[in-house]
């Protein structure tokens, strides 16, 4: 039979209900499981070795910023992909901004090096244990992480931009707090 939202969260709820936090089917109709950042290795290792899920392949892995989430401004998203049903599901994990570090899934998945050097980049999250956690696609010197919503999408000094040519009338004002 093969593996289906329903039949994956109930294997979950089944083996391993204590590493869930919520879970839900999203937009795209992917099952989505929240776990937490000190369950997550382990999680993941579940969804990894378990007969039945068999979710072998991580597709990719992604920060998030909502500052909006007040003690849980970053998301560390991870893309699993079992590849004997075609199945695809995504775990979501939140930490707080100011102790944005998560242990690194290198332990479980090789490719996971570059994809969290990326997100360590953009979002400044830690990955703990991580094999050599630098910056890949940044100045070394940059203090910043571009990616978090702290700053403004335009440079407002700049005068060569047409706002006719990005869909505006050129009639309006951005705020910013």
């Amino acid at each position: 039979m093969a593996l289906t939202n329903e039949l994956a969260l109930a294997r979950i709820e089944q083996k391993g209900a204590h590493f869930i936090k919520s879970s839900e089917t999203s937009y795209d109709d992917m099952l989505c499981v929240e776990s937490t950042r000190e369950q997550i290795i382990d999680f993941l290792h579940f969804l990894r070795d378990d007969e039945q899920l068999q979710c072998n392949f991580l597709t990719s892995l992604c920060g998030v910023h909502y500052p909006e989430r007040t003690g849980e401004e970053i998301c560390v998203v991870y893309h699993l992909h079992n590849w004997v049903d075609n199945f695809r599901m995504r775990v979501k994990i939140y930490t707080p901004e100011n102790d944005a570090s998560v242990p690194t899934a290198t332990t479980l998945w090789p490719t996971a090096n570059w994809m969290e050097r990326q997100e360590y980049d953009f979002f400044g999250i830690n990955f703990t244990g991580h094999p050599n956690l630098v910056r890949i696609l940044n100045v070394d010197e940059m203090e910043v992480f571009p990616m978090r919503k702290q700053y403004r999408l335009e440079d407002g000094t700049r005068t060569d931009k047409d706002d006719r040519f990005f869909g505006r009338d050129g009639n309006y004002e951005q705020t910013f707090d």
